[in-house]
């Protein structure tokens, strides 16, 4: 093994050690101080930037998301509770500062969205951190293992050795991050929260295919990370002797540090698997009543009771089912929505075949449906972006732990472009009708729109361009899926009745979601209402239940944020008359990148009134 792989591994460690001790507090913190008593506090803007770098830099992962080639490439984030603490006590150091050293009625409009976006991001952190412990450490839908292996295989490219010796870094220091789990596991065990009892199959399958594969085992097939390694490093201009040594030493990184890590995580989560008797949602778990108004605070920005929430999904479900049985009268069929909806989920005609030839279609489907609508996005938007979209097929090696279909974001340098991937493990539980309505929301005019625009906004602090709020950016995609209709697109009923039943689906999540965690509605509770009220396929509501159970109050923010811009662009189009200009109010949703909803009708409710006072 290179000496340069244990130097690399060695300060990872120190790194940790030192982030746990001290909690990373560093002196440029000290110096930036000790210079605003000499000369004054920085530009308002500069003091944005400042923090952003500043946390940045303790983000190797999040620098190697962004594009950027910076000294820390062999390196993890530190995820302990140390470091977590650390961060939330320079969070308030931070906005005390703001709040001491800038006048809020001398900062231009510009300046003043981003002193209450920071305050807000702020403020939400300190809140969220007093239920850390109630989080779950690992589940099988949130993706804490996978991802670590999507850093590495899209986000840690390979152009030089060094890189290549920064990737035998990581695999080895995979390592601490895993022990970090582990210790957290067992301290959240010690407070009463345990994952549901159905998580933890997927937890341990996910876990175990990660760390199996050769050169780790005898399997016919390569481990996921050493071929990703092998394959990148074929690129390089390197002699067979350097070759086969690189790949030596990755080979020793997973047999050493990366499989002890996965073994200790495995053993923990069985051993935690005997504790696990039941599932049941977050009201469960020591004050929970209060963590989730502290979840559904976070996700939506929205001071709503669960009991508001539940009723609004009620009224959405039964307003959709009204339009659905108006889609069914047309295809001619004969029969109520109950029976259509047994019927759409075992019509053959609406599933690609379940053959390599059929994914190959499913994706060639997605990308000229894309196409297509491209020719007219001119007509409803003045601003587009620059950054590439391509669609890819989920690896296999993580399609048991992501939802059906999600979106990736380009990086910041416009170097890897946007990626809309689908899950197509199972053909027969990919509905085409309910595809094409998914392919607007992950890519065009959705979620691809929306947050690669952001990251290309000339003028705002770094922060904000990368800043994520999901009621804004699921509610952004949800309302896409209605505007591609308005666009001309869903000519086929079918392909509308998939539309109407993805907006039901968003529906069904609010009434699910607080049932499970207010109402203390059971897993199979849950399921019979999902299977009686949609036409979704078994498995996808199983998987969505499970989802909801593990990540309470995430699925609300979608179709509470459809319904706050739709409710903004009517009043606008009331107030504005023949002025509405679609294009327009496109520009005051995401012209400024992605905001909370109370800052959102702050924004479009501001243009609205420089529209009419400019006219």
């Amino acid at each position: 093994m290179s000496m340069r792989l244990f130097r690399r591994a060695s300060c990872t460690g120190l790194f940790l050690a030192l982030a746990m001790s001290a909690g990373c507090q560093r002196a440029p913190d000290v110096a930036a101080t000790a210079r605003e008593a000499a000369t004054g506090p920085v530009p308002i803007n500069a003091f944005f930037e400042e923090v952003f770098e500043r946390e940045l830099s303790r983000h190797p992962v999040m620098q190697s998301r962004l594009g950027y080639r910076t000294e820390r490439l062999g390196e993890w984030d530190d995820v302990s509770d140390e470091a977590h603490a650390a961060r939330v006590a320079r969070t308030r150091d931070d906005l005390a500062r703001l709040e001491r050293d800038y006048d809020y009625a001398s900062l231009d409009p510009a300046e003043q969205l981003s002193h209450d976006l920071f305050m807000f991001n702020g403020k939400r952190l300190i809140a969220d951190s007093d239920f850390r412990r109630h989080a779950y450490v690992v589940d099988q839908f949130n993706g804490q293992l996978t991802d670590l292996i999507t850093v590495l295989q899209n986000n840690h490219p390979i152009d030089t050795r060094e890189d290549a010796e920064d990737y035998i870094s990581r695999i080895a220091g995979l390592e601490g991050v895993l022990l970090d789990y582990v210790k957290q596991l067992k301290d959240r065990a010690s407070f009463g929260v345990v994952p549901p009892a159905f998580s933890f199959p997927a937890i341990i399958t996910d876990a175990t295919r990660i760390a199996s594969g050769a050169p780790i085992d005898d399997a016919s097939s390569e481990n996921t990370v050493y071929a990703d390694f092998r394959d990148k490093l074929a690129t390089l201009p390197l002699g067979s002797a350097d070759r086969e040594a690189l790949l030596q030493d990755a080979s020793a990184a997973l047999n050493g540090p990366f499989r002890r890590g996965f073994d200790a995580l495995i053993n923990e989560v069985k051993r935690q698997q005997g504790l696990a008797d039941s599932n049941h949602g977050v009201w469960a778990l020591p004050d929970g009543d209060a963590y989730y108004r502290n979840r559904i605070l976070h996700h939506t920005a929205l001071s709503l009771s669960p009991d508001d929430i539940h009723q609004i999904g009620l009224d959405e479900v039964d307003r959709l089912h009204y339009e659905m049985r108006g889609t069914i009268g047309e295809v001619g069929f004969d029969g109520d929505l109950r029976e259509f909806f047994e019927f759409i989920r075992d019509d053959p005609n609406n599933y690609h075949e379940d053959s390599d030839a059929g994914r190959e279609q499913f994706l060639e489907n997605a990308r000229a449906q894309i196409t297509e609508i491209y020719s007219v996005v001119d007509d409803y938007f003045n601003a587009l972006p620059e950054a590439d979209l391509v669609v890819r097929r989920v690896e296999p090696w993580r399609e048991n732990s992501t939802s059906i279909a999600f979106y990736n974001r380009p990086s910041a340098d416009g170097s890897k472009p946007g990626i809309y991937y689908a899950i197509l493990a199972d053909m027969s539980s990919v509905q085409k009708y309910v595809f094409t309505a998914i392919t607007y929301h992950e890519s065009v005019p959705g979620h691809h729109f929306q947050i690669a625009l952001a990251q290309e906004l000339d003028g705002l602090p770094r922060f904000r361009r990368q800043s994520g709020y999901g009621a804004f950016t699921e509610g952004w995609a949800l309302y896409a899926e209605q505007l591609a209709r308005e666009m001309g697109f869903y000519q086929n009923p079918y392909d509308n009745f998939g539309r109407l039943q993805n907006e039901l689906w968003r529906a069904v999540r609010l009434v699910l979601d607080t049932g499970i965690h207010a109402k203390k509605w059971s897993r199979e509770e849950a399921i019979t209402y999902f299977r009686e009220n949609t036409p979704l396929s078994e498995g996808d509501i199983v998987t969505e239940v499970e989802r909801f159970f593990v990540n309470p109050g995430q699925a609300l923010g979608y179709k509470l944020g459809m319904i706050k811009i739709l409710e903004l662009r009517e009043l606008a189009r009331q107030e504005l008359g023949e002025r509405f200009d679609i294009r327009d109010f496109h520009d005051a949703v995401i012209g400024a990148g992605s905001l909370p909803l109370p800052l959102l009708e702050r924004r479009v409710k501001d243009w609205q009134r420089q529209a009419v006072d400019s006219h």
